[in-house]
């Protein structure tokens, strides 16, 4: 939907060259340094410009409709799209850095129109990560004291993505609380049937990235949807980050193709990286399946 954006921009710098060109012919062709076969040439190439000018505004008003009729589309199908996609699936959410109370209500809205049961757990984690706090209540748990170092962070990462969606007795979750957990709400014991990622934290350096490493590698070692999503206006895209560890992306959850297309990701659709900017490197939406015409 938004490549209407990026018509637009190139209508502008047409424009903009259109406007140079004339203003350089008429100030060269007024100093008299200008032959008649060159003065020629240049309003030629005014003339090319004007061109390009009425075509790119033609296709920028073609798109401004093509971009009104999909919308009109989504919004009349999309109740009917949603209905049951994810009818009685259980599913988690984990914040990397800060809880963000837009986008969890754009996914919670998401969650609600597919027929979902809701969460199982959300989780938001603290970054940057106080590794030796981390390191001196692990030791004092020996069945967890293999953790312990900074050689062990990105295990320690990936048991713990992998215990977020298994759910069960998840005993790092439980050791660690207070050390990695800013907020947490719902059970550690139901398994998730697919998992959500939102990273609010920026870059991160030394032992947490390291962490972050492994905890993204325990998401796609988990045998269910992982999803990294935003929201078209966010400040910084993190969307580079998730296609980097290898995880699916929504670019556009406040919008509803966006949650239609978190929902078919989290019920088993083609993974990849959809939305509508640049990123969405796929497409709007993963290929939809299509009943088979009768008889």
């Amino acid at each position: 939907m938004f490549d209407l954006r990026y018509h637009v921009a190139s209508l502008a710098a047409v424009f903009l060259a259109l406007v140079i060109g004339i203003l350089v012919g008429v100030g060269i062709s007024d100093t008299g340094y200008v032959d008649k076969g060159y003065r020629g040439l240049l309003e030629q190439r005014i003339a090319k410009l004007q061109s390009d000018l009425s075509d790119a505004r033609t296709h920028a008003d073609n798109l401004a409709a093509q971009q009104r009729a999909t919308q009109a589309f989504v919004t009349d199908t999309y109740p009917e799209l949603m209905a049951n996609r994810l009818r009685g699936k259980n599913i988690a959410l984990v914040f990397l850095g800060p809880s963000d109370g837009h986008v969890q209500a754009s996914l919670e809205r998401a969650l609600s129109d597919a027929g979902a049961s809701g969460w199982v757990r959300v989780r938001a984690l603290k970054f940057p990560l106080d590794v030796p706090q981390i390191d001196n209540t692990l030791a004092g748990e020996p069945a967890l004291a293999r953790y312990v170092g900074d050689a062990r962070l990105a295990a320690l990462g990936k048991s713990l993505a992998e215990e977020l969606a298994a759910g069960g007795k998840a005993p790092l979750w439980s050791t660690l609380a207070e050390e990695i957990v800013a907020e947490r709400t719902g059970s550690e014991k139901r398994p998730a049937d697919g998992v959500v990622v939102v990273r609010t934290a920026g870059k991160q350096y030394d032992g947490t990235a390291k962490f972050l490493a492994g905890f993204y590698s325990g998401l796609i070692a988990a045998p269910v949807p992982v999803v990294g999503v935003e929201t078209t206006d966010a400040s910084q895209s993190t969307v580079k980050a998730f296609k980097r560890n290898g995880i699916s992306t929504v670019d556009d959850v406040d919008d509803p193709i966006g949650r239609f297309t978190l929902s078919l990701l989290l019920d088993g659709a083609k993974a990849g990286h959809y939305g509508v900017k640049p990123s969405a490197v796929d497409g709007v939406l993963p290929p939809l399946e299509t009943a088979p015409r009768s008889g």
